[in-house]
Order: structure tokens, then sequence, then C-alpha cells
């Protein structure tokens, strides 16, 4: 029988009803068994600052803390000017401090980009696998999933439309395999 393994899960976005919140619900109610998806809220982090790392605020050791005692982290991005949001990437360098300290290291990962846009978030989805790289999170590889026109994915009450939902669970089943297989015990 598979463990049950906690999912951090950060969104890109800061509104409400952003599309990869959506995603990200929706995620969460097609995860396998083996896997509990929580959203790490990341609005609310101070920009990172070295100068007060050394007694930092309560929202870089909560965040840290959440990330940390998480056993595999989930990435649902849109893309701003051909990269991350600036609040997803600040919240990547508040977990990988103080250095040699990272709470995302050796965590099994995923990222979904999605955009209104034709290319569903291509240039985000793959900086931020960058970032993955050096902050040693094996990153799953396949399904690659970029969501274009998914401005019209999801209906009032953010429920997938048919089209994207067999996308979506794909990639969810793919993700549970591939935190099985490389979760560190």
């Amino acid at each position: 029988m598979s463990n049950v393994y906690t999912i951090a899960v950060l969104v890109g976005s800061l509104r409400k009803q952003s599309i990869n919140r959506k995603v990200a619900m929706a995620l969460a109610e097609l995860a396998p068994a083996n896997l509990k998806l929580n959203i790490i809220e990341i609005g609310d982090l101070p920009l990172y600052n070295e100068d007060i790392d050394a007694a930092p605020p309560a929202a870089y050791s909560t965040f840290r803390q959440q990330v940390s005692s998480s056993d595999a982290v989930l990435f649902v991005t849109p893309e701003y000017n051909r990269s991350v949001p600036g609040v997803l990437k600040n919240a990547i360098d508040v977990g990988s401090r103080p250095y040699g300290k990272s709470a995302w290291s050796g965590k099994p990962g995923a990222v979904i980009s999605a955009s209104p846009g034709a290319i569903g978030g291509f240039g985000a989805n793959h900086h931020l696998r960058q970032s993955l790289v050096f902050l040693d999170v094996p990153c799953m590889q396949q399904p690659e999933t970029y969501l274009g026109g998914a401005g019209s994915a999801f209906d009032d009450a953010g429920k997938p439309s048919e089209a994207i939902q067999p996308i979506l669970q794909k990639f969810i089943n793919a993700y549970g395999a591939w935190v099985e297989q490389h979760k560190k015990v």
C-alpha cells in the first residue's frame, strides 16, 4: 500500500479567482489517494532580504516550516513577462535560505503553468525548472503541462471543463507516481 504524501502547493498568482488557483484546486480534487495537496499562501512573505535573516520575520519561519514539513512540492504558475511572477520567485528565495538550510532540497517537484495566452506559460514553466535544478528539487519531466487558453477552461464555480479535466488528471496521476518513486525515506 502506498504512503500518503503531503504536497506543498505554491500558486504563483495572488488573485483569489486566478486561473492558476483554479488549476491548483482542481488538482487537489483529482489527486490520487497517495497525495494530500495543501496550498501554501505566499502573498504575505516580505521580500527576501539577507539583512533580516539573522532574526527572520515570523512569515519567513512559518513558510520555511510549511515547506520543510511537506514531502514534495508542486508549483502552479502563470507567466509574467516570459518568466515567473515575482511573488513566486520571492517564495523560492525565502525557502532556499539561509544558505545550506534550504527547505526545498530533495523534495520531488513538478511544474504546471496556465495562461489565457496560446503558449500556456511555457517561458515561466522552464525558468522555474532552471531554479529547481539548483535547489536540488528532482522535477517531473513528463507530462509537460502548459495550459494555453485557460481563461475559458473553468466554469464560474471553478470546475474544469470536460476538455481540460483529462489533462489535469493525467498530470496529477503522473505526479503521484513521481512522488512515490522519488520521495527520500
